[in-house]
């Protein structure tokens, strides 16, 4: 798969909540950040912090565009209980079929700090 195919396949099983999809996806050690809250991921604590996200968020992918090794995404995704809807800006390095980096910028409703819940999956967490 080039890399526009990889990061469509991964929303496409992020939406399924197919995380072994997902993890067949995202290599290992790739670098997944979250710059608006400064946030890093690493792959495996990447996969299950999405994993462990709280449940009723549905995605809508608006646009994947890119070219050799670098895709960049454009999504929507509307949770439960929420008014409005968060946008995501997903600039990703694909090799081999799999994303090895990616740098997402959200915005929406709410999102002001790193909530509590995700500090474990973050690389800060774990550090030796």
């Amino acid at each position: 798969m080039d890399a526009v195919e990889t990061v469509r396949a991964l929303e496409t099983r992020m939406e399924a909540r197919d995380w072994e999809g997902v993890a067949a996806l995202v290599h290992p050690a790739a670098v997944i950040e979250w710059p608006r809250t400064g946030e890093t991921f690493t792959g495996a604590a990447y996969v299950a912090m999405n994993r462990a996200y709280p449940e009723g968020w549905s995605i809508t992918v608006r646009d994947v565009v890119g070219s050799g090794e670098r895709a960049a995404s454009d999504l929507e995704v509307t949770q439960e209980g929420v008014d409005g809807v968060y946008v995501a800006a997903g600039f990703w390095t694909v090799r081999d079929g799999q994303v090895v980096a990616g740098r997402e910028y959200w915005s929406g409703p709410g999102l002001d700090d790193a909530p509590a819940w995700r500090a474990p999956y973050t690389s800060q967490a774990n550090q030796p």
